[in-house]
């Protein structure tokens, strides 16, 4: 059993807690929001008054926020309680250099820091089927990937620091990009007089396939699941698309690198977002290209 500390038990850190307690681990949390902590008890964690709290005597340290300066923050906080030889695992999906900068605060404490982001939304966290993209040493990676597997099923090893976080943004760039492309092209079926379910049937089967075509498909009927036969409730919303988006395209600036296409699918989700559907699932842009949003 592993003393681990847990900040951050919202819609994806409560049900990751709950099932590294059904692993048989010890698991204390913090959180700022009074409803999650009374989730998080009831499913076995036992609730810490401060994040100082949370980690003291704890093995490893996990954490899932909303943002770099979250992160940040609550690192600053929690490291001069946490002992040498501690293992931070940062979940949140932050900026790179917000993720590098984490790291260094950890080694300067003499603790050991992975970025470990994950894909798989909160169906995902509460299955335990997460995939997790883990940025930081082969040492430090081989440490925590029992405590992931208790969360997820693919556990991928990036590289060194701030790689987990490169790997992230850059997936989902591709799942922005790919879920307008998708739309677009059932619209443009909508327009032609081709059926929804014909246009499944072929591009699903040939060179159009992909996972926002097959997993999420945009359009009720096709793919039972998907949130378009649920008016669109998320899900993936809109909103944490467009992070990950401006994410990518923060990155891309850093980097040099040119990225047209998500360049566009940025501002395709802050249009989104600005016309107050920031909490609709991230595939009803479909809707916005039925009524010919271009931006």
């Amino acid at each position: 059993m592993t003393q681990i500390a847990f900040i951050g038990l919202g819609n994806m850190g409560g049900p990751m807690a709950a099932n590294l307690v059904k692993a048989g681990h010890s698991v204390t949390g913090f959180d700022l929001v009074p409803a999650v902590l009374e989730d998080a008890k009831a499913a076995g964690v036992a609730i810490a008054a401060t994040p100082g709290d949370a980690v003291g005597g704890a093995d490893i340290v996990i954490t899932m926020l909303p943002s770099g300066k979250h992160v940040l923050s609550v690192y600053e906080a929690i490291l001069p309680a946490v002992v040498p030889g501690t293992l931070l695992i940062d979940s949140s999906t932050i900026d790179v250099d917000s993720a590098r900068k984490a790291h260094a605060l950890a080694a300067d404490k003499g603790a050991v820091a992975l970025d470990a982001p994950v894909s798989g939304g909160v169906g995902g966290a509460a299955a335990g089927t997460l995939t997790f993209m883990v940025g930081g040493s082969a040492a430090a990676f081989a440490r925590a990937e029992p405590i992931l597997a208790a969360m997820g099923k693919k556990i991928v090893h990036c590289g060194d620091a701030g790689a987990g976080q490169a790997a992230k943004i850059c997936n989902n760039m591709i799942l922005g990009i790919s879920m307008i492309a998708v739309s677009e092209a059932f619209v443009l079926a909508e327009k032609l007089g081709l059926s929804h379910q014909a246009l499944f049937d072929v591009a699903s089967t040939s060179s159009g396939q992909c996972w926002s075509l097959t997993t999420y498909c945009p359009v009720p009927g096709p793919v039972p699941t998907s949130p378009a036969n649920r008016d669109y409730q998320p899900g993936f919303a809109a909103a944490l698309m467009l992070k990950d988006l401006a994410l990518s395209q923060d990155a891309a600036a850093s980097a040099g690198a040119a990225t047209p296409l998500g360049a566009a699918a940025t501002k395709l989700y802050e249009a989104m977002v600005a016309a107050e559907q920031g909490g609709v699932d991230f595939s009803g842009i479909i809707n916005r290209l039925r009524a010919g949003a271009t931006a």
